[in-house]
């Protein structure tokens, strides 16, 4: 049974990309190109989080692929 992401590390990096989202609407809504590309970092930020809790094990375990047999016709 597989977790479906439901880790530390995919919550924090997808909360940090959700503030970066929200952070870059309002300033497009605002006409604010600095205020846009602030929160475009963010959503950045919030993947390479995410990646860097994954690579410090709070992410979800790699398990081995199940090999099927095929049959040759």
């Amino acid at each position: 049974m597989s977790s479906h992401g439901h880790t530390p590390a995919a919550w924090t990096g997808v909360i940090i990309a959700f503030i970066g989202f929200c952070v870059a609407g309002a300033f497009m809504v605002m006409a604010n190109v600095p205020g846009f590309w602030a929160g475009m970092a963010i959503i950045a930020i919030g993947g390479l989080v995410g990646g860097a809790m994954r690579m410090a094990g709070l992410g979800q375990v790699k398990r081995p692929q199940r090999q099927v047999a095929r049959s040759e016709s």
